[in-house]
């Protein structure tokens, strides 16, 4: 059989996705339908098509809020882990690490015990009736960790990421804008979840400077990382990545949409790719975004300029920065080599 061009390929191979938000996934149709139903009010000039370009992180944020707010009762969150998986189905992605940020639930006045038992039930529906693996990531945001209010909140995430490994919780994230709020003031919180067997997954360097970064490596013991991107500025700080195998993940069209590069040639994914950073691809809100995982699997390598190995190394990254145990990761990594060896 003759090569498969690119998209083809990547369509067909087997794949894992580290860095997608849950509320950042929901179908902006599901997102309608479902604010209509819990008396939630969509703004004027709400559209079922997300934006192309948003002005900045600010237009973002209030989007992905709405869909968080549109989640109310179990089976709200029942439906949208559903339906994410369904989309994980249709892509051939049997396991995926899923952010979720439960202090915003908490704000928005829906008690654990409702979403925990939707994110369980659909996690267990997904699993049988789809055969895909989801595990949880929660995450801090850092807008609500002032002294003042959300201190108590990053608290909240945290316990309760602990407390709910029963659920699939794997890891603790951090989140939301990065000004104001560096890594380091969440060091306590980290080292509490690596004691308490969490992993530690930060965004980091996707809007503030490279120093983000390196607190996120030094601060909180990051074992992957959100983003990134800017540490394509500190070349002492990509050697510093390469020596700890610390993986950026990487998600090309959300940096585009939220104007933090100009267009794919701009991209930092070429010269960290180059400097031998590790990377992963991912999709990050791909309802907000207008992308899927295999999408932006394509547009990167169509940046990297990946020939068929490549493109098989590409998807082999993300299963082995994943958090899988070793044998599930043998197993995935086989299945992709024989998947491409068949269509070599």
């Amino acid at each position: 059989m003759s090569a498969l061009k690119a998209p083809d390929l990547l369509a067909a191979l087997p794949k894992v996705e580290l860095h997608v938000h849950l509320e950042g996934a929901v179908k902006l149709s599901t997102v309608a339908e479902l604010a209509r139903s819990n008396d939630v009010h969509l703004p004027v000039g709400f559209s079922l098509e997300p934006p192309r370009n948003y002005r900045d992180f600010g237009p973002f944020v209030d989007l992905f809020t709405l869909a968080a707010r549109s989640l109310r009762r179990a089976e709200d969150y029942e439906r949208a882990v559903m339906e994410l998986a369904q989309e994980f189905a249709s892509q051939r992605v049997p396991y995926a690490e899923v952010t979720f940020s439960p202090s915003t639930a908490r704000v928005f006045g829906t008690p654990e015990e409702v979403f925990l038992d939707g994110l369980e039930r659909g996690r267990r529906r997904a699993r049988s009736e789809l055969g895909v693996e989801i595990a949880w990531i929660f995450n801090i945001v850092r807008q609500w960790t002032d002294r003042s209010r959300n201190v108590p909140m990053a608290e909240y995430a945290l316990d309760l990421a602990i407390a709910a490994r029963e659920y699939g919780v794997i890891g603790l994230g951090l989140g939301g804008r990065e000004a104001g709020a560096p890594p380091e003031l969440f060091r306590d919180h980290f080292e509490r979840a690596r004691t308490n067997g969490l992993h530690s997954v930060p965004h980091a360097g996707e809007m503030a400077d490279a120093s983000s970064v390196w607190g996120a490596l030094d601060d909180l013991g990051a074992e992957r990382i959100g983003h990134g991107i800017r540490a394509v500025d500190d070349a002492r700080l990509m050697r510093e990545l390469v020596a700890r195998r610390v993986t950026l993940e990487i998600c090309p069209t959300s940096n585009l949409r939220l104007g933090l590069v100009e267009d794919v040639a701009a991209h930092p994914l070429h010269r960290l790719y180059q400097a031998g950073v590790p990377i992963t691809i991912s999709s990050d809100d791909p309802a907000l975004f207008g992308t899927t995982l295999t999408d932006e699997l394509v547009l990167a390598s169509a940046a990297l300029r990946l020939d068929h190995a490549g493109l098989v190394e590409l998807v082999v990254a993300g299963v082995r920065a994943s958090f899988l145990e070793r044998a599930r990761k043998e197993e995935l990594e086989a299945s992709i080599r024989a998947v491409a060896r068949a269509l070599q």
